[in-house]
């Protein structure tokens, strides 16, 4: 029943029908940006700048990536949905896209018919971070802490309304307890009081934890996913102790709806390619992911059910990102 939902997912909707169209028959603009909500460095754009250098490649044009931060993203959300519909402006974002206008007052677009998904190119599991002070070591032994006391264990998150805030929410319906949320400005911060001890839990991609994972202060108990994960061996899914729990994060490039069909289609194409190079798959492989092969009606189609999910559980738990 929660199990579209998460794919975590994000994007938006309405397609053009797409059709079939050679390099040749396609006038795609000499410069592309690629218009990245969240600051450098962090995993969306480090994937967006990998997209990028391929894209230019395969289109022979220059593709640019702008960070343009803020608002929780809507900033740059903003400037696509409002940009030129001819291909030269396009959004990368992740799953944090949905969750974030599910949960905002006044979003300044509308997900469902201002925005069209061309292409996913990583989806996969999150973790469930713990901190190793906590004494929590496995998905059962933590359901059983927060429901010995409601509200006292803590979880963290880069913000209200984020992906990872809306997995934890998720958990505790799921798993019929209450932890509190604890949000921060970005999931850095919110991983260093983790390590401290500060907060008891952080559900983030495995790229987030790691430097924490490798000093041992933060201890990966389960996979988000509904069945374990290759990339993690070893590690259960939290659904294993938190029946149908699963929330996985997406990346994904989407374009501002009016494009024309014959560049929806090429860009489709070419980005779906790219998702499956050694050079993605590398990173990729990090988070134990993978690209999603959907059509851009189909992708259109899963953002739609998850955004109505997200809106509905937002909704039922008065969850209002401000």
């Amino acid at each position: 029943m929660l199990r579209p939902l998460l794919a975590c997912c994000a994007s938006l909707a309405m397609l053009l029908p797409v059709q079939t169209a050679t390099a040749q028959q396609v006038a795609i603009p000499p410069l592309v940006r690629l218009i990245v909500p969240f600051t450098p460095g962090a995993g969306s754009d480090v994937m967006a700048r990998a997209v990028a250098a391929q894209l230019g490649q395969r289109l022979g044009i220059s593709v640019i990536v702008e960070n343009r931060a803020g608002a929780s993203g809507t900033i740059g959300v903003t400037a696509v949905v409002k940009g030129p519909r001819d291909g030269s402006m396009l959004l990368f974002t992740s799953a944090s896209l949905v969750t974030t206008a599910a949960t905002m007052p006044n979003v300044p677009f509308d997900i469902t018919t201002d925005l069209i998904p061309v292409a996913i190119v990583s989806d996969g599991p999150m973790l469930v971070g713990i901190s190793a002070k906590s004494g929590i070591t496995t998905p059962a032994e933590l359901v059983a802490a927060a429901r010995a006391k409601p509200d006292s264990l803590t979880a963290g998150s880069g913000g209200t309304g984020s992906v990872g805030h809306m997995a934890s929410v998720l958990l505790n319906d799921a798993a019929k307890i209450q932890m509190r949320h604890i949000p921060y400005r970005g999931a850095a911060p919110a991983l260093l009081d983790v390590a401290a001890g500060n907060v008891d839990m952080l559900i983030a991609s495995y790229s987030t934890l790691a430097p924490q994972i490798k000093s041992g202060r933060v201890l990966p108990i389960a996979v988000t996913s509904l069945q374990p994960s290759p990339a993690y061996p070893g590690i259960p899914t939290m659904a294993s102790a938190a029946p149908g729990y699963d929330a996985t994060i997406w990346y994904g490039v989407l374009a501002p709806a009016g494009i024309p069909a014959s560049v929806l289609q090429r860009l489709h194409h070419e980005i779906t390619e790219i998702a499956k190079s050694p050079e993605l798959r590398e990173l990729q492989k990090m988070d134990g992911a993978g690209p999603v092969m959907a059509t851009p009606e189909e992708l259109s189609r899963r953002i739609r059910a998850s955004y109505a999910i997200w809106k509905q559980l937002a909704k039922d738990k008065n969850i209002v990102a401000e």
